[in-house]
């Protein structure tokens, strides 16, 4: 097992339902150290090009929607495989085929708003920490 680090959003439904400190607590509770940690709002310009994989999609627009409507919290996670062991945590994207016990499938009720992104390799958790946190080392957000 490595150790690594891996990146989420908790999105702003999870925010507006006061489920942060819940969503957390499990990453925590499973082993995985919290490294960075911010509360901010996403503009669109940054949501567009964090989603810009799915840009030809029908539901491109809903997620920039979704992500942009309210602050986010965004973490950097440590731990052995984290990439992995987050991606078990949070569930299916798609919170009706989430399993029970997985953040989606306890806590999201439909698409768009699943809760939580989360980095889906080692090499796009970097990318990622580096987009919203400037650099993967020192755990500080841009502009800080």
């Amino acid at each position: 097992m490595a150790v690594e680090q891996t990146f989420i959003i908790i999105k702003p439904e999870a925010v507006e339902r006061r489920l942060v400190g819940e969503i957390l607590g499990r990453f925590e509770r499973k082993g995985l150290e919290i490294k960075g940690l911010r509360v901010t709002k996403i503009s669109e310009d940054l949501a567009k090009e964090h989603y810009a994989h799915h840009e030809n999609k029908p539901f491109f627009s809903q997620l920039i929607e979704a992500i942009t409507r309210g602050p986010v919290v965004l973490a950097v996670l440590e731990g052995n495989d984290s990439v992995s062991q987050v991606r078990t945590l949070v569930g299916a994207t798609d919170p009706v085929k989430a399993a029970p016990g997985t953040i989606r499938g306890d806590l999201a009720v439909r698409l768009p708003y699943n809760m939580v992104h989360a980095a889906d390799s080692p090499a796009n958790a970097l990318i990622e920490i580096e987009r919203f946190f400037g650099s993967c080392l020192s755990g500080m957000p841009k502009g800080s």
